[in-house]
């Protein structure tokens, strides 16, 4: 049943604060989570409320209406664009006799399939298991009505029809090991900050291009595909820069508005990879007509990591195929760019080296013949700029710049001590 797609009607209810552009847009992110996640979308029902129905979600004419649609398209599922209450997700199954879901069941069952580490599967499970405890109350027919496909995927399904007691048990259970890879992280990442290693983090919407970017700057194998979520679990690769330092760069997870709180909290020790970072390259889609809301809730996650004080390069991606409104909005440094593009990938691997100068600080040191794993350093270690042989004294000048908390700095102010004794 893996490949049979479900029928599926994509609810939203329009609040004042949303105006139509917004409104508009939230309902295409879930057509397209609900692709991602195979379904396909036959219809989307819409109301305007002051505010939503507090028992039912939407307006009781509006769910007897959504009710006939279900009977007469034979529709499998019924995703609403909000996160339900445990009230409104009984009462809606009671009433429509059919699969509901709501936009973060619909974003759990996407991450359940994307997981591939054994971490990011015990994430989504706690996610998916933190999520349904409080669902589980009063629920008894409308569980059997949840098999299928979407919204019941991975780990979280078996323990649907389990007691309360023993969901909670795995919850501490997976929090235990959770803790343990975490430990691992920190030692791993602390190992990284030892060796002085420059830590790249790309971040940005889901689906803005940051795999691609990735594949292309390291030449490696992140899984790279036009549907939201295509990485869940994070990726680090060497990335070599046009003067030969090398960098360790990280390709993240998708960002998205409204990210389910108990997905937020899961993919704390994930995100970190963020708040480590030395730069971060915040991936913006310009084909996308909402870029700007994408843009701004980044940042806004990004404050919630503290990591808003971290450098930024802003990378407004897929400029080959620009929306017609498009107008860049980010402030500090910026670069518009398809990450297709040999030519601006180099420009911005240019660009990363003027900011990491920026931060650094100049040096200049006369090294004999005889330090081939001295230069060897520098030219990985350090920005060089200029490398001569001088025959008369057998000595190779460099100058360049380098980070002044780095050892290497040490030892090239040692060596030019020594030259002058």
């Amino acid at each position: 049943m893996e490949n049979a797609r479900e029928k599926v009607i994509v609810v939203g209810c329009q609040l004042p604060e949303m105006d139509d552009f917004r409104f508009e847009n939230s309902m295409e992110e879930l057509v397209s989570l609900t692709d991602t996640a195979n379904g396909e979308v036959i219809l989307r029902v819409t109301q305007k409320r002051d505010k939503p129905d507090s028992s039912t979600y939407l307006g009781k004419g509006k769910v007897e209406e959504l009710r006939n649609l279900i009977e007469e398209l034979e529709v499998d599922v019924v995703i609403f664009n909000s996160e339900l209450t445990p009230s409104q997700l009984r009462n809606l199954s009671n009433q429509l006799q059919t699969k509901i879901i709501d936009r973060t069941q619909l974003i759990l069952d996407i991450f359940a399939r994307r997981a591939k580490s054994r971490e990011g599967k015990l994430q989504v499970e706690l996610a998916q298991l933190e999520y349904l405890l409080p669902r589980l109350v009063g629920q008894g027919t409308e569980l059997s009505r949840l098999g299928g496909g979407i919204g019941t995927r991975g780990p979280g399904e078996t323990k649907l029809e389990t007691d309360r007691r023993h969901i909670r048990n795995r919850i501490n259970e997976i929090k235990n090991q959770l803790s343990v890879i975490v430990e691992h992280r920190k030692r791993y990442r602390s190992n990284r900050k030892k060796k002085n290693t420059y830590q790249i983090a790309l971040i940005g919407y889901t689906n803005a291009g940051k795999s691609t970017l990735f594949n292309r700057l390291t030449v490696a194998a992140s899984y790279e595909e036009n549907k939201l979520f295509a990485t869940l679990d994070p990726l680090t690769r060497k990335l070599v820069l046009h003067s030969g330092f090398t960098v360790l760069l990280s390709d993240t997870v998708g960002f998205i508005e409204d990210l389910p709180t108990t997905l937020v909290a899961a993919f704390r020790s994930t995100l970190e990879e963020v708040a480590e970072a030395d730069l971060l390259l915040h991936v913006i889609d310009a084909s996308n007509p909402d870029y700007d809301q994408h843009e701004k809730t980044v940042n806004k996650i990004l404050k919630e990591l503290h990591a808003e004080k971290i450098p930024q390069l802003v990378l407004y991606n897929k400029m080959d195929r620009v929306h017609n409104d498009f107008v860049p909005t980010a402030d500090g440094k910026v670069l518009q760019i398809s990450a297709l593009n040999l030519a601006d990938r180099e420009r911005l691997k240019r660009k990363i080296e003027e900011m990491m100068i920026e931060e650094m600080v100049q040096y200049e040191v006369n090294l004999p013949s005889t330090s081939g794993k001295l230069l060897a350093r520098l030219k990985e270690e350090t920005i060089l700029r200029e490398l001569k042989f001088l025959e008369s004294d057998e000595t190779y000048q460099c100058k360049g710049y380098i980070f002044a908390h780095s050892p290497l700095y040490g030892e090239i102010k040692k060596q030019n001590d020594g030259d002058g004794e």
